[in-house]
C-alpha cells in the first residue's frame, strides 16, 4: 500500500500534502498551550470553580488520550484522508463550540467534544508522513515535523497572551477557540483538493467496548481529583476511584478476550511481557504528569499570585519554547549515542531549573516576567532533552510487527500522565492557595514537579540495566 499511495504523489506535491497534516498538527498543539494562557481570565469570565479550571483541560486529554488510538483504527478501517477531514472538520465545529460556551459546565463538555475529535485527526497525521515519505526524504519529513510540535508551543503561549489582550471584537478569552475556526476550514478545504485518498485496510476491525470502558475507568479514576476540593473531598470520591481501578482491570481482562476471540484488542497483549518497554512507559508517565500541569501552575501562578498580565506572562513562556526546540535539535543524535543517559541528564536539568524558579521566588517578592523567563530557560532546555527522544527510547526494545500498537500506547500513556498532572497537581495548588499561605501553593507544585521527575529518571535508569541485561 505504501508504494501505491507514494506513486499517486508526485515528489513536489507530496510535501504540499505534509503542510496540510503538519499545519494540522500545529493547530492541535497551539491549542494546547493556549487555553493554559487564557485559563485566568476564563474562570473570571464564566465563574469557574478550581474544579471547572482543572476539567476544562483534563477532560479534553483524557477524551484525546482514550480515542487516539481508536482514532488510529478508523484510519486504517475507512482512509487516512476520510478520517483526516472528519477529525478536522469536527475539531472546528467543537472549536467554536467552546468560544460560544455561557458556563463551566458548557465549556467542560465542549472540550471533551474537541478532544474527540482531536483524536480522529492527529493520528492521521504521522501516518501520512508515513505512507507519503518512505525514501531519503523521510528524516527531513520528520525533522520538520518535530520543529513545528516545538514552535507550537511558543506560537501558543503568545498567542493566547495577545488575543485575550486585544479582546479581538470584544470576543476576549473566547477568540483563543473562534481561531481554530478559519484555520481548519482552510486545512480541510486544502486537504480535500490535494490528499491522497487511502484504500481502506481489509479485515481491520474496531474494538469499540475496549475504548468505551477505557475512557469510564480513566474518567472514574482521574475525575474524582478535578472535584474532590468542591464537595469537601466526601467518601463516596474514593469509592468512585476505586471503582475506576476496577474497571482499568477489567478493561485487560476485556482486551484478553477480544484477543481469544481472534478480534484486535486496543493494546497489543504482548508488549505487556516486554520489561523494558513497559518501564519507559512508566518513565513516560512520570515525565508527562509533571508537563502540562507545571504550565498550568506556572500560569496561575503568575497571573493570580504575581499580577501578570496574560500577555506579559504569555510572552514568558516563549524563551522556554525556543529553548526546548533547540534541545530537541541536540537530544536525537545524543541519544543515539548516549541512550538514556541524555534523558536522565535532561531530568536533572528540569529539576535544577525547578530550584532556580524557587530561588527566585522565594527571595524577590515581585520577579519580572524577564527574570522568571531566563529562568525557565533551564527548564525547558531540560525537557527538550528528556521529550524529543523519549518516545524512540522507550520504543527501541518493541518489535516492528508490534510498533503501530507500542506507538499508540506511549500516546495514550503520555495524555493520561498531563491529565492526571493537571488533575492531581491542581487539585494540590488549589487546596493549599485556599489556606491562604502566601506562595506555599508555588512552592508545593515545585516540590511535586521534582519529585516526579526524579522517578521519571529512576524508571529510565531501570530501563537501562533491563535493557543492557537482554
Amino acid at each position: 500500500m505504501h508504494q501505491t499511495v507514494t506513486k499517486q504523489v508526485d515528489s513536489s506535491r507530496r510535501w504540499a500534502v505534509l503542510a496540510i497534516v503538519v499545519a494540522a498538527q500545529f493547530m492541535f498543539g497551539v491549542d494546547a498551550f493556549i487555553v493554559n494562557v487564557a485559563i485566568p481570565t476564563i474562570a473570571v469570565d464564566l465563574h469557574a470553580t478550581p474544579a471547572q479550571i482543572e476539567s476544562v483541560i483534563a477532560i479534553y486529554l483524557i477524551a484525546y488520550a482514550t480515542l487516539v488510538v481508536t482514532g488510529g483504527r478508523l484510519g486504517d478501517i475507512h482512509g487516512t484522508k476520510n478520517v483526516f477531514l472528519a477529525g478536522v472538520l469536527g475539531f472546528t465545529v467543537t472549536s467554536l463550540w467552546c468560544g460560544l460556551a455561557q458556563s463551566g459546565a458548557e465549556l467542560i463538555i465542549a472540550r471533551l467534544a474537541q478532544g474527540a475529535t482531536a483524536a480522529l485527526m492527529v493520528p492521521q497525521v504521522l501516518a501520512t508522513l508515513h505512507l507519503l515519505f518512505t525514501d531519503e526524504q523521510r528524516s527531513r519529513a520528520f525533522a520538520i515535523y518535530g520543529i513545528v510540535l516545538g514552535l507550537a508551543g511558543a506560537a501558543g503561549f503568545l498567542l493566547g497572551g495577545l488575543l485575550v489582550t486585544i479582546d479581538l471584537a470584544g470576543t476576549g478569552w473566547r477568540s483563543v477557540f473562534f481561531v481554530n475556526v478559519p484555520c481548519g476550514l482552510v486545512i480541510a478545504a486544502a486537504a480535500w483538493r490535494i490528499m491522497p485518498s487511502v484504500p481502506r485496510r481489509a479485515g481491520t476491525r474496531l474494538d469499540i467496548n475496549g475504548s468505551i470502558v477505557l475512557f469510564a475507568g480513566l474518567l472514574c479514576l482521574i475525575g474524582p481529583l478535578l472535584f474532590g476540593h468542591d464537595v469537601g473531598w466526601a467518601p463516596w470520591l474514593w469509592v468512585v476511584m476505586a471503582s475506576g481501578g476496577a474497571i482499568l482491570v477489567a478493561f485487560l481482562k476485556l482486551e484478553h478476550a477480544v484477543a481469544r476471540a481472534g478480534g484486535m484488542p486496543l493494546i497489543d497483549l504482548t508488549l505487556l511481557s516486554d520489561a523494558a518497554f513497559l518501564r519507559g512507559l512508566g518513565a513516560a508517565f512520570f515525565f508527562f504528569v509533571a508537563n502540562l500541569s507545571f504550565y498550568l501552575v506556572m500560569t496561575l501562578f503568575m497571573q493570580r499570585g504575581l499580577k501578570i498580565p496574560p500577555l506579559a506572562a504569555g510572552m514568558a513562556f516563549i524563551p522556554l519554547a525556543l529553548a526546548f526546540v533547540v534541545a530537541s535539535r541536540h537530544s536525537g543524535a545524543r541519544a543515539r549515542h548516549r541512550g538514556t543517559k541524555v534523558l536522565i541528564e535532561g531530568c536533572m536539568l528540569q529539576i535544577a531549573g525547578l530550584a532556580a524558579l524557587a530561588l527566585v521566588t522565594g527571595y524577590i517578592d515581585a520577579p519580572a516576567p524577564i527574570l522568571l523567563a531566563l529562568v525557565m530557560i533551564i527548564f525547558g532546555y531540560g525537557q527538550g532533552l528528556v521529550m524529543a527522544p523519549l518516545s524512540g527510547v522507550v520504543l527501541s526494545t518493541v518489535k516492528p510487527v508490534a510498533a503501530g500498537s507500542a506507538s499508540g500506547m506511549y500516546g495514550t500513556t503520555a495524555q493520561i500522565g498531563n491529565a492526571a498532572g493537571v488533575a492531581a497537581i491542581g487539585a494540590a495548588f488549589f487546596a493549599v492557595e485556599a489556606l491562604q499561605s502566601a506562595r506555599a501553593d508555588f512552592f508545593v507544585s515545585l516540590a511535586a514537579f521534582a519529585a516526579l521527575i526524579t522517578i521519571c529518571a529512576a524508571f529510565l535508569a531501570w530501563m537501562r540495566r533491563v535493557s543492557a541485561r537482554s
